[in-house]
């Protein structure tokens, strides 16, 4: 009697189980269709084995057992190959809620199988010289039959769902069901060689290495789940509509850096295992100083987010000195967004724009920030498709000289278009591209049209003599501005001396030092500096003393308090007195009424921006408002 490969294989999947049990795991809806195929193929080769046993031993034991025995098995193997297709089933239809549905019609299949095995009869072959034993007959045909039937079924399931099956689990199956069919072609061909319950086995570990090892879920440094597991267990919940509750860890800035250190030592391991053995949690390490907790048990999630607090009061470690206190971000209702894929960036967005914590040191989130999240990523659509289509324009505001009393420069402003061609605020877009970097290509595109205005229409003729151009925080910042605006100037052939680049009080205090840079090289170059929105956020004389700038721009709401706030004009009139002595020129912008302009005037106010003379207008309407302006003088 050869039992050899069934023992062989029995050894794999010994050795498999022992080290699959050792492992957490998520509890997911693939790990309990892997660990049902595991299981029945376990099954089916200790039924090969008692099989050939069974028909070694045939002439003490009664037929009706061994015949019994023997068919067993056969709807053993008949399990196995439902289970796979199953398995596959799992990521196709547990989505539409169509999982039961198929289940049900595919094991009716394989009891209609399972019962024509058991009532077909069934021949045993067995020489005792030759120790070559095995079945065939009708029985032996109908399950080889009903298993490539549902082997095929299978097949052609995954090739039409290819879509929606995990590329991986779909390559895995496919390895299984060849390495089944080649073992079952090599049986049929040469009975004596039984390997179908062994290929199982080797199937198994197949399955196992490519998708279903545990620690492909988790962080090993930690212990924890990685962020892999949390997209696959919440996906799930979601598909099965159950509903749960979410809390985002992350730890204070000093602790940020070092997070991963310290977990590797004793108090951040007594961390991790102080939110492993929270009862219904499952904990998942998001990123270096992040931690997410999830729980479907959302009655009591409050008290645990209390105790949790508390813990962290009472610190970890060797007498408890090593305090990490976390900020955390609490959804209270996976229902809150309708799509998986949205929680991440949704606790991106309340961890970017909340900057107050409630006194537990977490923010509950509502209604109203996830639609927050929704409108500013339905504008980062709507700005990379404006730049895509190239529906980007810029208008510009006409600026007139009180010395010259004429228009000599104008503000050139970013406006973009939606698909149905309607304006978008400024105020709807620049905020969301400085948060996501598409200012950088937007400043581009602005400049590069601003230049092209310049060259093709001449409008030193109309008396203008520069044009200024917004800088924004982000564009500061960017190492490589200046060598692309100098780029596009000479691509077009436009004077450096046309160009004005306005800064803002803001640009110079984050990013000072790569600010200096540009400015430097573009100044070298000729472009000259202003700053803009003076009067706003922390205004400060020390940012105009270390500027390199010429122009100094009041802000609207700065030159509007000048006519409201009695003190505010005593701010006003000394903050020009100042400028005028560094020999500095002013803007004031927000100028609406006469009123405003003559006082302005009177003050010394060098140019004036505003309503009272224009509002920003296309390049069409700009060219006709100088030609009207030109023609009146």
């Amino acid at each position: 009697m050869n039992i050899w490969t069934q023992c062989c294989g029995m050894v794999l999947l010994v050795v498999l189980f022992f080290f699959y049990r050792q492992q957490k795991l998520v509890h997911l809806s693939t790990e309990k269709a892997f660990w049902r195929s595991f299981c029945l193929t376990i099954v089916a080769i200790t039924l090969d084995i008692l099989s050939l046993i069974a028909i070694d031993n045939m002439d003490i034991l009664p037929m009706w057992l061994v015949v019994f025995i023997c068919k067993t098995y056969l709807v053993s193997l008949l399990s196995v190959v439902l289970c796979s297709l199953l398995y596959i089933c799992v990521d196709i239809y547990m989505k539409d809620r169509l999982y039961l549905k198929y289940t049900k019609r595919y094991i009716a299949i394989a009891c209609v199988g399972a019962v024509m095995i058991y009532l077909l009869p069934i021949h045993i072959y067995s020489d005792a010289q030759t120790s070559v034993m095995y079945t065939y007959g009708p029985s032996d045909n109908i399950a080889y039959a009903f298993a490539l039937f549902l082997l095929a079924i299978n097949l052609y399931t995954m090739i039409r769902q290819k879509d929606r099956v995990n590329p991986r689990r779909r390559e895995a199956v496919f390895v299984w069901m060849a390495v089944w069919l080649c073992a079952a072609a090599i049986q049929l061909l040469d009975k004596s060689i039984l390997i179908v319950g062994y290929a199982g086995a080797v199937g198994m570990v197949v399955l196992y290495l490519k998708l279903e090892n545990p620690e492909m879920n988790l962080d090993r440094r930690t212990g924890l789940f990685n962020q892999n597991a949390f997209f696959e267990y919440t996906r799930e919940l979601f598909e099965k509509k159950q509903e749960c509750a979410i809390l985002c860890l992350y730890f204070e800035e000093k602790f940020q850096q070092n997070l991963q250190m310290i977990m590797e030592e004793e108090a951040g391991m007594e961390v991790c295992q102080y939110l492993l053995n929270i009862p219904e949690v499952l904990v998942f390490k998001n990123s270096e100083d992040e931690i997410v907790l999830v729980t479907t048990d959302v009655i009591h999630v409050e008290e645990r987010i209390e105790k949790l607090w508390k813990r962290f009061d009472e610190g970890f470690g060797k007498d408890g000195s090593v305090f990490m206190r976390p900020y955390g971000i609490y959804i209270p209702h996976s229902n809150m967004v309708s799509d998986v894929k949205d929680i991440f960036p949704l606790l991106k967005y309340v961890r970017n724009n909340s900057k107050e914590y409630s006194e537990n040191y977490y923010i509950t989130v509502d209604e109203s920030m996830v639609l927050d999240m929704h409108r500013e990523r339905e504008t980062e659509r709507l700005i990379l498709n404006a730049i895509e289509h190239e529906r980007i324009e810029v208008f510009y505001q006409p600026i007139f000289s009180t010395k010259e009393k004429q228009f000599t420069c104008a503000e050139a402003l970013v406006r973009i278009r939606d698909e149905q061609g309607k304006l978008v605020p400024p105020g709807q877009f620049i905020d969301v591209a400085e948060k996501n970097g598409t200012i950088i290509k937007l400043g581009e595109i602005v400049f590069e049209k601003v230049c092209q205005f310049i060259k093709e229409n001449g409008l030193t003729r109309y008396g203008i003599k520069y044009i200024e151009v917004n800088l924004s925080v982000v564009q500061c910042a960017y190492m490589n501005l200046a060598a692309d605006f100098i780029r596009i100037m000479e691509k077009y052939g436009v004077s450096p001396r046309f160009i004005n680049l306005e800064i803002t009080e803001s640009a110079s205090l984050q990013a000072k030092g790569i600010l200096l840079d540009n400015m430097k090289c573009l100044m070298n170059y000729g472009v000259r500096f202003s700053l803009d929105d003076f009067g706003t956020g922390q205004s400060n004389l020390n940012y105009i003393v270390d500027m390199p700038v010429g122009i100094v721009k009041f802000d609207r709401d700065m030159t509007n308090a000048y006519f409201e706030n009695g003190k505010a004009k005593y701010v006003m009139d000394a903050a020009m007195h100042m400028i005028h002595g560094m020999n500095l020129e002013i803007v004031s912008e927000g100028i609406e009424t006469k009123k405003q302009y003559e006082t302005m005037e009177q003050l010394g106010i060098s140019y004036i921006q505003g309503f009272y003379f224009a509002k920003p207008l296309p390049e069409k309407e700009f060219l006709e408002f100088l030609q009207k302006e030109y023609a009146m003088e």
